[in-house]
């Protein structure tokens, strides 16, 4: 396949969550379908609206249950079955080295944590429900070298804003939008899959078309992961060492808005929330866990946490972590995307300052208020002191 090809790929699974479910069978049904194309290979997700708190909200849920069983849906994760779309799947296995997705939501570029690539293609994800499939330009990919580790405080969100801003900025002087983005390197190897999700989020936010770990993952067996050829030609390469970047904090407006968290250091904050597609992991929960044993959320302060999937939940609570969330102050919300669903659970007021892990932040996103983003370790730093702080003053007696 050359640059700029158009190619009809056949997808492995098609997803589509919670919000776009009703809109898809409305059209397809008005032009006339009853059925849609290898629906074994299609999952729903409930992940938006999980705790109906409006007449219209259940009405919504009953109308998706009904559409799963019209199209003999292969994959359906209803409320409480699943969490988070873009990161159950690759909890439960679902997602693997080598295959193909389309997405209503741009965020399935997650699925490159493992290997797989996936296309967010918005509503054009009902010609894939009606044909199996949509044209499809392929892009030119951009390499991006990761080397040496991120030191303690630091974590791959704050690499995944900087990397975002770095692009937008135009500090490489290489063009994005519409651009695949490999991440490499000795750097990236080294990486977890939480890890990987949270590098790739911010990344995802700027408009590229999909992001992908080239480097296998720890302890997976080499020949399971898809690599780039030896003779691949990229439209750039850059490298980067993680050892060079500090906390960072994205100011209002977008995850590319990156600066260095000491610039916002001491700002007064009412809200905040550790979750969503970027940061919903076991593992990001563990880090802000680090921060808030044996201390207490600030007065005046809200700290809701959002598990990404339910079996995440059940690991915070089977090891303990939820316990010293809890203990905290922190309000534990059903797994799903949580107030980064543009505010309908745990919204941000009018007036107030949030910090979260949330996806993005541009005005009206979590809600009314003014929201700055940043790592799980900054958030809960910030939410103890109820100020936006840097996590490394925290860690020595943590």
């Amino acid at each position: 396949m050359d640059v700029g090809e158009v190619v009809y790929p056949k997808p492995d699974l098609v997803t589509i969550h919670d919000g776009f479910v009703e809109g898809a069978y409305k059209e397809l049904a008005a032009l006339g379908y009853k059925a849609i194309r290898n629906p074994e290979h299609v999952m729903f997700v409930t992940d938006h609206e999980v705790a109906y708190a409006t007449p219209l909200a259940i009405a919504r849920g009953a109308a998706i249950r009904d559409v799963a069983k019209r199209w003999r849906i292969g994959h359906f994760y209803d409320v409480g079955r699943g969490g988070h779309g873009h990161l159950f799947p690759i909890e439960l296995g679902l997602m693997k080295p080598g295959m193909f997705v389309f997405a209503y939501d741009m965020h399935c570029t997650t699925f490159g944590a493992v290997g797989a690539l996936a296309l967010g293609v918005g509503p054009e994800v009902t010609s894939v429900l009606a044909t199996g499939s949509v044209w499809t330009q392929a892009p030119q990919t951009i390499r991006i070298d990761l080397t040496g580790r991120l030191h303690a405080g630091c974590h791959p969100r704050d690499a995944g804003f900087l990397i975002a801003h770095d692009l937008v900025s135009g500090r490489w002087g290489v063009e994005y939008d519409y651009r695949a983005i490999e991440f490499a390197g000795a750097g990236a190897a080294m990486m977890d899959v939480a890890e990987r999700v949270a590098i790739i989020n911010s990344v995802t936010e700027i408009g590229v078309a999909t992001t992908l770990f080239s480097a296998p993952l720890p302890g997976r067996p080499h020949a399971a992961w898809v690599e780039s050829d030896d003779g691949a030609v990229y439209e750039a390469r850059i490298e980067i060492d993680l050892a060079n970047i500090e906390p960072q904090v994205a100011l209002p407006g977008g995850p590319e808005r990156a600066a260095p968290l000491s610039s916002a250091e001491g700002r007064s904050v009412q809200h905040a929330f550790i979750g969503s597609c970027g940061s919903g992991m076991f593992e990001d929960f563990a880090d802000a866990a680090r921060i808030l044993r044996g201390r207490r959320i600030a007065d005046g302060v809200r700290l809701f946490v959002t598990p990404g999937s339910v079996a995440a939940a059940q690991r915070l609570a089977s090891e303990g972590v939820a316990q010293v969330l809890m203990e905290a102050g922190a309000i534990v919300l059903p797994s799903g995307c949580g107030p980064c669903a543009n505010g309908l659970m745990a919204p941000v007021g009018e007036g107030e300052v949030s910090i979260s892990t949330a996806a993005a932040n541009h005005k009206g996103r979590l809600g009314a208020g003014e929201a700055y983003l940043a790592s799980p370790l900054t958030v809960a730093a910030s939410a103890v002191r109820g100020l936006i702080t840097d996590p490394r003053s925290m860690l020595g007696d943590a």
